[in-house]
C-alpha cells in the first residue's frame, strides 16, 4: 500500500507561480548542479516535480538516474545551513510547507529569497541527460512549524548486559519502504534492544521517531552520508545533526565532517566498504573511523572481502601502534524482503542508553550474529589467572599457555572457525542439531597476537567457508 502525504490544493483566490526548468546535461557533468528560483513574500507552500529521459544504453553502460533535492535562501555552500531535504531517486515530485513536508523533507519557514533545486547526475548515459523540473510556489497565509520531538536516549535496560541492535536501517524518509512505526514493529519481532535511523543524506526523520521508541526500544538517530566515493554511518548523533555528502576523496574534506559527526556525539562508521554499486565502495580510508561495517544484509562475496580486509588491519594494528577497528553487522533493510535485524550487532553496554550503546560499539565489546537466535560467550583464560573477553586485552608474558573458550547457541551445524594473525588455526564442528556446543582451544600469546571466533554455516563447496552465521571482535594477547 502506497503511503505519501500530499499537498493541499490551493485555497480559493491564491495565486501559484509556477516555473519550468529544462537542461540537458552530459557525461562528466559536475557531481551537483544547482537551479535556482525565487520564492517570494506571502508563500505557503512549495511544491515540487521533476523528470528526464532514459535512453537504451550498451549492454554494460549505466543509463541516466538523476537525485533530486532542496536548498533555502540559506544558500548551498558545502555544510552550510541552507539543506532542506533530500529524496535522492526515490520521488519524482516533494512539497514543503510551514507546517509539513514530504519525507525526506524538512518543514518549516518559506522564507523569500533565492532558493535552490540541487540536481545530482548519479549516472550519465552516453547520449547526455535531459531533464525538466517544475516549482509550483502558492500563495497564502504560512503555517506554524511544529517543535520537533524526538526520541529518548533511555530506554529500560538491564544493567550491564548485552544489547542487540541493528544501526542501518532506511525508512520512507529516504529510498526505504516502511514507516518508522513499521521498522519498530520489525525490530521488535526480531528480538533488537536498539536501532539506528540511516536514511540516506537527511535527518528529516529525526523529528519522527519518538512515537516508535519506547520502554522496551532505544532508537539512535543517525544519516547515511552517501558520497560519490562511498557511503558511512553518522550513528547516534545528536538530533537534528545534519552531515553533508557532497565531496570526494580528493575533494579533502572528509575528515572535516568525520570530526563533525564525532562533536555530535555520534561514531563514524564506513558501510559496505566493499560493495560493488556505483559509488558504494569506500575510498577515503579509514583513519576517521570509529568502526566498520563488515556485514551488510545477507551474506555475500564483498562482505567476505570486506572480513578479510578488516582482518589484515587487525593484524597492522598490532604491528604498530595498537589502535584497532571494531567490526559491525548492520541489516541495511529498506523494503520486504529485507529482514531487520539480519545481521544484528550485540554489545556489552552499561546500560540501554545512548551513551553506554556508543560506549562498547566504540570499544570493540561486541559480535555479530545472523539473527536473535544465535548468543556467543567468547573468554581467554590464562594459566594462573587472569581472563579477557571480546574487545579486551589479555596482558600475559609470551609464551604463558591461554585457554580460549567459545560456547554457542542456536547455531545448529554451524562449524566453528578460530581465527588469529596467523589465520585459521582451529576448526571444529559441525555442531549438533540443536545448535549448542562448547569449543576450548589451547595457545600462547607468542603464537597468537590476537584471537577472534567465527561461526559458518555448511558448505559443499569443498574448502570455500559456509556463509557466516555469527562473529567476533578479537581477544588481544600481549604484554602490551
Amino acid at each position: 500500500m502506497a503511503r505519501r502525504t500530499v499537498s493541499r490544493a490551493p485555497p480559493p483566490g491564491y495565486v501559484e507561480r509556477v516555473a519550468t526548468m529544462r537542461g540537458t546535461l552530459a557525461p562528466g557533468a559536475p557531481d551537483y548542479v544547482y537551479l535556482p528560483f525565487d520564492v517570494p513574500p506571502a508563500t505557503a507552500e512549495l511544491r515540487v516535480s521533476y523528470t528526464y529521459d532514459r535512453p537504451s544504453v550498451p549492454a554494460g553502460t549505466p543509463g541516466n538516474a538523476l537525485d533530486i533535492g532542496l536548498f533555502d535562501e540559506r544558500g548551498t555552500e558545502v555544510g552550510g545551513r541552507g539543506f532542506r531535504g533530500w529524496s535522492g531517486g526515490a520521488r519524482t515530485e516533494f512539497f514543503v510547507r510551514a507546517d509539513e513536508a514530504t519525507p525526506g523533507y524538512l518543514p518549516g519557514p518559506l522564507t523569500p529569497g533565492t532558493w535552490h533545486i540541487a540536481l545530482g547526475p548519479y549516472t550519465v548515459a552516453p547520449q547526455g541527460l535531459s531533464y525538466e523540473v517544475t516549482v509550483t510556489l502558492t500563495e497564502g497565509e504560512p503555517g506554524t512549524a511544529p517543535a520537533p520531538v524526538y526520541p529518548p536516549e533511555r530506554a529500560a535496560g538491564r544493567g550491564r548486559a548485552w544489547y542487540r541492535g541493528d544501526c542501518h536501517l532506511h525508512s520512507w524518509h529516504s529510498d526505504g519502504r516502511r514507516t518508522p512505526a513499521e521498522i519498530a514493529a520489525l525490530a521488535r519481532s526480531a528480538g533488537l534492544d536498539f536501532i539506528n535511523s540511516s536514511d540516506h543524506n537527511t535527518m528529516a526523520s529525526h523529528a519522527h521517531w519518538a512515537d516508535a521508541a519506547g520502554d522496551d526500544l532505544l532508537v539512535l538517530l543517525g544519516e547515511e552520508v552517501t558520497t560519490r566515493n562511498g557511503h558511512v554511518l553518522a550513528l547516534g548523533t545528536d538530533p537534528g545533526t545534519f552531515v553533508d555528502w557532497r565531496y570526494r576523496a580528493r575533494d579533502h574534506r572528509w575528515a572535516r565532517f568525520a570530526r563533525a559527526i564525532r562533536r555530535a556525539g555520534g561514531l563514524v562508521v564506513p558501510a559496505h566498504p566493499h560493495a560493488d554499486c556505483v559509488g558504494c565502495a569506500w575510498k577515503f580510508g579509514f583513519a576517521e573511523a570509529d568502526a566498520v561495517e563488515v556485514w551488510n544484509g545477507a551474506w555475500t562475496p564483498d562482505d567476505e572481502v570486506t572480513l578479510a580486509a578488516w582482518d589484515g588491519r587487525l593484524v597492522a594494528s598490532v604491528r604498530e601502534d595498537g589502535a584497532w577497528l571494531p567490526a559491525m553487522g548492520d541489516s541495511d533493510a529498506h523494503r520486504d524482503p529485507d529482514v531487520v535485524g539480519h545481521p544484528q550487532t550485540v554489545v556489552l553496554a552499561d546500560d540501554l542508553t545512548r551513551a553506554a550503546i556508543l560506549a562498547g560499539l566504540r570499544a570493540g565489546r561486541s559480535y555479530v550474529a545472523e539473527s536473535g537466535a544465535v548468543s556467543l560467550a567468547f573468554t581467554v583464560t590464562a594459566d594462573g589467572g587472569g581472563h579477557a573477553g571480546i574487545g579486551e586485552r589479555l596482558r600475559v608474558p609470551a609464551g604463558t599457555p591461554v585457554t580460549v573458550r567459545l560456547e554457542v547457541a542456536g547455531a545448529p551445524r554451524c562449524s566453528v572457525r578460530l581465527v588469529t594473525d596467523q589465520g585459521v588455526l582451529f576448526t571444529g564442528g559441525p555442531l549438533p542439531v540443536s545448535g549448542a556446543g562448547t569449543v576450548e582451544w589451547r595457545t600462547t600469546s607468542s603464537h597468537a597476537a590476537y584471537v577472534r571466533a567465527e561461526l559458518r554455516h555448511e558448505t559443499a563447496v569443498g574448502p570455500v567457508p559456509g556463509a557466516m552465521a555469527a562473529f567476533t571482535n578479537p581477544v588481544f594477547l600481549g604484554t602490551t
